[in-house]
């Protein structure tokens, strides 16, 4: 069938403005990685763009020899799979559960559950909890307050939802139990929609800084975010990071940021091609009736 004229305009436009699109987005994050190579005089006179100006590597060799860089960063590791795995656990068996009409006080959990979408205890009382339970200086304070996303629990809600209940109704003529069914029966299906959750749960683990901050007091146990942040807040950081000269200090400080956030969001690039395919498909049936 040959193209109408409107049509092959269209097929331009549409080109020009998502090639507009993709550049806009990624201009940010190149200018960051050219930063992040640039000298100090470059970077303060505003002369980089997308090609570093002035290369140089000072920085990232001032970071990555600090053994205490590569612990933190041990750390948040640790923490993005562990607090990953919790979550997943506790999100799907608690979504899955809500999913079930027959679930005596479905209703109220669903309410109760999004109220805490919107409302908590507060800063100080959520403090004195962790503590008094022993979690402080610990994993558990960081992977356990925010073991379950309501937004991510929701979604899985939905997508179970929408599940032919004849899968379970033969699973169960089988003599399938329920941790039957949704181990061997449900889960499998469901791969879309978990892949998704585990990106967001293990973005947002990888990112988090603030309760770390807020329960854990000795540096061994900091996420690499906090490293980070106290490189990006002040000289403590670099000092400790072993730069000696006044020269190195005015670098360091010139295109610390630049490569922090490099350093911070790699492994996240790297991650991310492999479950990107199921993201908006997880996304979709998670939130669509049929």
């Amino acid at each position: 069938m040959k193209e109408s004229r409107s049509y092959k305009v269209f097929k331009v436009c549409n080109a020009i403005i998502l090639l507009f699109i993709v550049f806009i987005t990624l201009y940010p994050f190149l200018n960051v990685v050219a930063q992040s190579f640039s000298s100090e005089s470059y970077i303060n006179s505003g002369k980089v763009n997308l090609i570093p100006r002035g290369f140089n590597i000072d920085t990232y060799k001032t970071v990555t020899k600090d053994a205490m860089f590569w612990t933190n960063y041990k750390n948040t590791v640790v923490y993005s799979v562990v607090g990953t795995a919790i979550s997943m656990f506790l999100t799907t068996i608690f979504a899955y559960a809500l999913s079930k009409k027959r679930l005596l006080g479905r209703k109220f959990l669903t309410m109760f559950a999004v109220f805490k979408m919107f409302f908590n205890g507060g800063l100080i009382p959520n403090y004195v909890l962790i503590n008094s339970l022993g979690f402080g200086n610990s994993l558990w304070a960081i992977v356990i307050p925010g073991a379950i996303s309501i937004y991510n629990m929701l979604i899985m809600k939905s997508f179970f939802e929408n599940m032919p209940e004849e899968l379970e109704e033969a699973a169960a003529i089988d003599g399938l139990n329920t941790y039957g069914m949704l181990f061997r029966i449900v889960l499998p299906l469901s791969k879309a929609v978990i892949a998704t959750m585990v990106l967001f749960y293990a973005v947002g683990h990888w990112n988090s800084w603030f309760p770390a901050f807020l329960y854990l007091d000795q540096k061994e146990l900091f996420p690499v975010t906090i490293y980070l942040r106290n490189m990006i807040a002040g000289a403590t950081g670099v000092t400790s990071a072993g730069a000696t000269s006044a020269d190195n200090l005015t670098q360091i400080s010139a295109n610390i940021k630049s490569v922090t956030m490099v350093l911070t969001i790699l492994p996240i690039l790297t991650i991310y091609p492999f479950v990107q395919r199921y993201f908006v498909t997880g996304i979709m049936l998670g939130s669509v009736k049929q």
